[in-house]
């Protein structure tokens, strides 16, 4: 098993499900909710509580599958924050490193279509989104065997300080870069050249490098990275470590309940099996188990799998033919 830190967002999450008031209309080419009228008071079917953010949930998958596992992130103290380290607790992920500052604990309100799946989310950042204050030589007494950087609200100094430090004390870094990062293209450039392994979706691999195809933005992001993974959504995913590239399915069918937490759910779910010695391509298809699992479940952790599953045989096909530049 591997030491690993998480460095990312600790929210309380509040799923709000319902069955016909967040129903999907069409308005001028996007989808919106369309029956929720301004000044009255609206029954929800169903009300879940749980804590989430990137940190929090790619630590669960983490201590789950037995690795060692520690928080890096920012609470306040409050009753958001109280559930917070409840919820370390119960998983068994050092809290040492998670620092209380003033303000108020982020939260997210997930407005949930039990029907289609569908959702909205209104988030509070809160205290999350002062990163700056982690003080990066913490990873000197942590001794991390892997950093998992999630989005930082486009922090990229405390990033890019988190990825040289891990790299000095022989540390690797896996990086799922947000919407602000990806805002920020030059530095975000700059700051893949300290990136091990880069998980991405398409279209967010497409706003940083050329592209249309898979394939295409697969080759050019692997350019920056030793291993590049894009997932594509129910199409599945496509990654490459440089000697070996495999394109994959999803792990199953499955009724979609709730995808929030899927993509954290995929990449930390690579990272834990791959952290455990499991081949590249046995690591992918845990990944993808993972994530068929958390979305299953409402909440963005409540189908994190154990690192004990058993799991099927999944569509998943090795490209021969593509060339990587470099790794001719």
């Amino acid at each position: 098993m591997a030491r690993i830190a998480c460095l990312g967002a600790a929210l309380q999450d509040i799923c709000l499900i319902d069955r016909d008031d967040f129903i999907g209309a069409d308005i001028a080419g996007n989808s919106i909710f369309s029956q929720l009228v301004i000044g009255t008071k609206v029954d929800i079917d169903r009300v879940s509580y749980g804590v989430g953010g990137g940190g929090v949930n790619t630590a669960v998958s983490f201590a789950r599958y037995g690795h060692e596992t520690v928080l890096l992130s920012c609470i306040a103290r409050d009753s958001a924050g109280e559930a917070v380290i409840a919820c370390l607790d119960r998983e068994n992920i050092d809290n040492s490193y998670v620092e209380t500052i003033k303000g108020d604990t982020g939260c997210s309100i997930i407005m949930l279509d039990a029907k289609s799946g569908e959702r909205t989310v209104l988030t509070h950042r809160g205290v999350s989104g002062k990163m700056n204050s982690l003080d990066v030589h913490d990873l000197e007494t942590i001794a991390p065997d892997w950093l998992y950087a999630t989005s930082l609200r486009g922090d990229m100094d405390t990033l890019l300080k988190f990825f040289e430090k891990a790299h000095q004390l022989g540390a690797k870094v896996m990086f799922n870069p947000g919407e602000l990062e990806l805002q920020q293209l030059p530095k975000l450039m700059g700051l893949l050249m300290d990136v091990d392994v880069l998980i991405v979706n398409k279209a967010e691999a497409a706003r940083i490098v050329p592209g249309v195809l898979l394939t295409e933005l697969l080759v050019h992001l692997a350019v920056y990275c030793e291993t590049v993974i894009i997932t594509d959504g129910d199409m599945g995913a496509i990654a490459t470590n440089g000697k070996a590239t495999y394109r994959l399915g999803v792990y199953e069918q499955v009724k979609r309940r709730d995808q929030t937490g899927a993509g954290d759910a995929f990449g930390a779910g690579f990272l834990a099996s791959l952290a455990d010695g499991a081949e590249f391509d046995a690591a992918l298809s845990y990944a993808s188990a993972n994530a068929t699992s958390v979305i299953q479940k409402y909440g963005s952790t409540a189908g994190i799998l154990a690192g004990t599953k058993d799991l099927h045989p999944m569509p998943i096909q090795q490209i021969i033919d593509l060339v990587i530049p470099g790794k001719e």
